[in-house]
């Protein structure tokens, strides 16, 4: 496996501690529908969250949630449409993205942006 795949699964996982311990229920990880993609999808306070998890092992390229941009966010809003059209109980949604950065001998360093696109 590819050390960018290996990197992405370990971010997934931690992302999937991360909000466990905040209190999230994680009801999907990595749901696909065709090409489409959602890392997590989780539920807290009645609210469902449609989460991409962006991780690097590295700042030489910038901030992790900096390798986000407008096409990867569509893809994220068409798998919601499309769990969504699975899952009509969902009345309240959200996108968010949580960037996580492994750098050596460190503790992993989150940031949550919430709420990116309404």
């Amino acid at each position: 496996m590819a050390t960018h795949n290996i990197t992405g699964r370990q971010g997934e996982n931690l992302a999937v501690q991360y909000f466990t311990q905040k209190g999230y229920d994680i009801l999907h990880c990595n749901w696909r529908h065709g090409h489409w993609e959602v890392d997590i999808i989780a539920s807290h306070n009645k609210i469902l969250h449609f989460i991409e998890v962006k991780t690097r092992r590295t700042a030489t390229f910038g901030h992790p949630e900096e390798n986000i941009d407008a096409k990867k966010i569509k893809y994220l809003i068409n798998a919601s449409e499309e769990f969504l059209y699975q899952y009509p109980q969902w009345t309240r949604i959200q996108f968010d993205v949580l960037a996580i950065t492994l750098l050596k001998d460190k503790e992993p360093d989150f940031f949550l942006i919430e709420d990116v696109y309404e």
